[in-house]
């Protein structure tokens, strides 16, 4: 924990990884099959991808978790192996990257709507995200990494249930449209204001509509918390169906451009999301 700390207290670039969720389908992850299994039934697919960012010069990689709540689970009656599948692949992980990188762990949202609108508590959502942080923690990753939300309860509660159950820095990403909003109508400015305060050590977008909206996002953010950490980690461009399949329509070489204009702006934590690859990585390490 003190490394990461004092690596980006050093105000060096921290490059994470790209995509685990398109990757793996194209390692031939069934449809409809949680990811999280393959910690399991196929460990040395997870541990590949894991090398193949690491050797493209990814310097923090995710867990194969973003669905790994218990929630989020019980969609696949998967829900009493929250504890098995997340420590598992934090224990993959790190079997992957070794002390070469950090290993991040990763959460996503529930896929549930948080009250009023839904019927998801935010004590239950707390209490959901803490159980998920605490397995990631026993299986030794070195920050915990929230990602993906668009409401801010959710995000909140992520946060918080983060902080609960470990000590580890906690990341914070948000998915946002072009209007630098979320679906939820929340903005980058509102959400930095609401949750850099909670102890964060980073925060920024993830995925999200393409690549317009970050510089949007990063002056928001950097306005309403000056001495905030900045995270870029949006998705290839935008997703386009050519010969019936989703292409991305950024290159790797257009889309490291960008990033290293993002750094320009602000951004210490960078990345790539969906349709990305280790191809897109080593574009990022070439430049910045």
């Amino acid at each position: 924990m003190l490394n990461l700390l004092e690596y980006l207290d050093s105000g060096k670039i921290l490059l994470a990884d790209g995509a685990t969720g398109t990757m793996l389908m194209e390692a031939g992850l069934p449809p409809g099959v949680a990811p999280e299994l393959w910690n399991v039934e196929q460990p040395d697919k997870i541990i590949a991808l894991h090398q193949a960012y690491l050797e493209a010069g990814s310097q923090v990689v995710l867990t194969n978790t973003f669905g790994g709540s218990r929630v989020k689970l019980a969609k696949n009656n998967l829900g009493e192996r929250v504890s098995e599948l997340n420590r598992a692949a934090a224990s993959l992980a790190r079997q992957a990257v070794g002390e070469r990188a950090f290993v991040a762990g990763d959460i996503g949202p529930t896929g549930e709507l948080m009250q009023p609108m839904g019927l998801l508590t935010e004590e239950h959502a707390q209490q959901t995200f803490a159980e998920q942080a605490a397995a990631l923690a026993e299986g030794g990753v070195d920050l915990i990494w929230i990602e993906t939300m668009t409401d801010l309860s959710e995000a909140r509660a992520a946060v918080m249930g983060a902080r609960q159950a470990t000590n580890l820095p906690v990341f914070c990403s948000l998915s946002f449209g072009k209007k630098a909003r979320t679906m939820m109508g929340v903005s980058a400015a509102q959400a930095a204001r609401e949750l850099w305060p909670l102890g964060l050590t980073a925060i920024g977008a993830n995925c999200g509509e393409g690549l317009e909206m970050i510089p949007e996002v990063l002056a928001q953010m950097r306005q309403a918390a000056p001495e905030a950490r900045l995270i870029a980690k949006p998705n290839a461009g935008l997703p386009k169906l050519i010969g019936g399949q989703t292409v991305y329509d950024t290159p790797p070489q257009d889309f490291a451009v960008r990033i290293s204009e993002f750094v320009g702006l602000g951004a210490q934590v960078v990345g790539a999301c969906c349709g990305s690859s280790p191809e897109y990585i080593r574009a990022i390490r070439s430049i910045i």
